[in-house]
């Protein structure tokens, strides 16, 4: 697929450490965003780190940020989108902006396209239902920071074509990627078992158990974690933390996933983690 054109719709963090990662192993890349402001963003955070990519991959030891920018277009519109192979959807986990997004891509792209959704809850079968071709819709949820972690958690919808399923798993091969398939619940494995645990930790500040520094602390030296629960969600972002949270108790009717008020409280406050300069860290 070297010569295959990626789109990636959503430029936010996770949209843009992708395209750098595809831009990387070869690819042609449009990242799409809805204004210029979020496209320069998306840039300047390539940019920046660059760097620090180099460094920590040996992939991506002999590139230049002249070619990396050079494969990646960033665009407002659907300008070169009937020629995309393989399309991955980050936009935020909302089933109604996914479903409007959805319905947009069906009548600008080709009919052979492999859609998939980097999604950490929703459903990929309910995605796929909007789709004229709903054996060509999967899921892909890639891990945070994208271009760092090799495993892909890759969700097979109900209609999704064995097809379809190895030539995802040939494409992230050539991005050095493990995919790990699972079949398609809300919360699929990872997001099933890491919201509870987030959810909870901070049921626990929230409660005056412990504060951040010390929750975080017990599972990096007592469990042996890299980044504890708490900078993770910081690192996703509270808001999609949250969005997940209610996708899950909806999805469940089961209260164990009710997103804990002071998350709600955070999020309303506009203390979003990573991406805000605050959130249970400051950054």
């Amino acid at each position: 697929m070297e010569e295959k054109i990626i789109a990636v719709v959503g430029a936010g963090i996770m949209g843009s450490d992708i395209a750098f990662d595809l831009s990387c192993f070869n690819y042609n890349v449009i990242l799409k965003d809805l204004n210029d402001e979020i496209l320069q963003k998306a840039g300047e955070r390539i940019k920046s780190n660059f760097k620090l990519m180099k460094l920590m991959k040996r992939d991506f030891a002999d590139l230049t940020m002249s070619e990396i920018i050079s494969r990646i277009r960033f665009v407002t519109d659907y300008d070169g989108f009937d020629k995309v192979d393989f399309l991955i959807e980050n936009i935020p986990e909302v089933f109604e902006l996914k479903k409007k997004l959805f319905q947009e891509l069906r009548d600008v792209c080709r009919a052979d396209v492999i859609f998939s959704s980097n999604t950490s809850c929703i459903s990929i079968t309910k995605i796929g239902a909007l789709m004229p071709h709903p054996e060509n819709v999967i899921g892909l949820h890639f891990m945070n920071p994208a271009p760092l972690k090799n495993l892909v958690e890759v969700i097979k919808g109900f209609h999704t074509s064995d097809e379809t399923l190895e030539k995802t798993k040939n494409f992230l091969k050539s991005m050095n990627k493990v995919c790990v398939v699972v079949n398609d619940y809300p919360g699929f494995v990872t997001n099933r078992v890491l919201m509870l645990t987030i959810n909870e930790c901070m049921w626990v500040v929230q409660d005056k158990v412990a504060d951040p520094d010390d929750v975080d602390k017990i599972f990096k030296l007592g469990f042996g974690h890299k980044m504890g629960p708490l900078a993770t969600a910081d690192l996703i972002g509270l808001d999609t933390i949250l969005n997940s949270l209610v996708v899950l108790y909806e999805s469940y009717n089961d209260p164990k996933y009710r997103p804990c008020p002071l998350l709600t409280k955070m999020v309303d406050a506009g203390l979003l983690g990573v991406k805000s300069g605050e959130g249970f860290f400051k950054y």
